[in-house]
């Protein structure tokens, strides 16, 4: 999958701004982050197996390892962990038990909807809702996509 860029400013605010902007972050900082991004995949029941997680705020960057089930799995977690305040790169070192086609990804941008997201990527704005289902559990409804996120595009 290699590195994944992602809008710093841009997610889900699950650890401090200020703490993660510190001037020289230190250790514990890095670790207490790293334990918000895992417990934040945890909640959203993806079934990764031996799960660790990394974050160096100087780069702004998350290393995640572990097993994955399958490739959108891993592609979930690369989106949990990316689509978070302060995290602009998302290194996803799991490995699939069974590999399959990797999904595309589109930047959400301001004025985007999942049925204009869908016309683009499937020519039918009716299948917005396997958009939707790909970003589950990420995703609460289908008419809550910010600018700055990143969303899954499977496959049909």
């Amino acid at each position: 999958m290699g590195l994944f860029s992602f809008i710093k400013e841009a997610g889900e605010k699950l650890f401090g701004g200020g703490d993660a902007h510190a001037a020289a972050p230190s250790e514990d900082l890095n670790a207490k982050a790293a334990q918000a991004i895992a417990a934040y995949i945890n909640t959203q029941n993806l079934d990764v197996t031996n799960l660790q997680v990394q974050f160096d705020a100087t780069q702004g960057k998350v290393t995640v390892q572990g097993d994955a089930p399958t490739q959108a799995v891993k592609e979930k977690v690369t989106l949990c962990c990316g689509n978070v305040t302060n995290v602009q790169a998302v290194d996803n070192q799991i490995i699939v038990t069974n590999p399959e086609p990797e999904a595309q990804f589109h930047d959400v941008v301001r004025g985007d909807t999942l049925s204009a997201i869908s016309k683009k990527y499937y020519g039918d704005a009716n299948k917005y809702n396997t958009i939707f289902e790909a970003n589950k559990p990420m995703l609460s409804s289908p008419d809550r996509i910010y600018p700055g996120q990143k969303l899954r595009i499977p496959a049909l």
